[in-house]
């Protein structure tokens, strides 16, 4: 089983606020980093709250139109509305915060 497909088999996360798509292409090292300093960052700041599914263009190409991928690796946010995207290997964490609009939990009163 290549890591890509391990990936794939391991983003059946509980569903969460915030739905994430992340295009690569293939196991390149921008690839690989792409996925594992998203799941750091998802860790980090959205503990529960998210799903990953990893498409990798090689294996299913027809993907990449949906969600118009122009460069890989790109990231998707699906959910919560409005579809944000960021290219590149996500490791400025701070980039991917600010362009995902993460905002922490709210907290129950009580």
């Amino acid at each position: 089983m290549s890591d890509i497909q391990k990936e794939l088999a391991t983003s059946d996360l509980d569903i969460g606020e915030y739905a994430l798509r992340l295009y690569v292409a293939g196991q390149t090292p921008k690839s690989l980093a792409a996925i594992a300093n998203l799941r750091q960052i998802c860790e980090d700041h959205l503990a529960g709250r998210y799903t990953i599914e990893v498409i990798d263009l090689l294996v299913t190409p027809q993907l990449a139109a949906g969600d118009q991928i122009v460069a890989v690796p790109t990231l998707v946010r699906r959910l919560p509305q409005p579809l944000k995207r960021i290219i590149g290997n996500l490791s400025d964490t701070e980039r991917v915060i600010v362009g995902l609009d993460i905002r922490p939990k709210r907290s129950e009163t009580i």
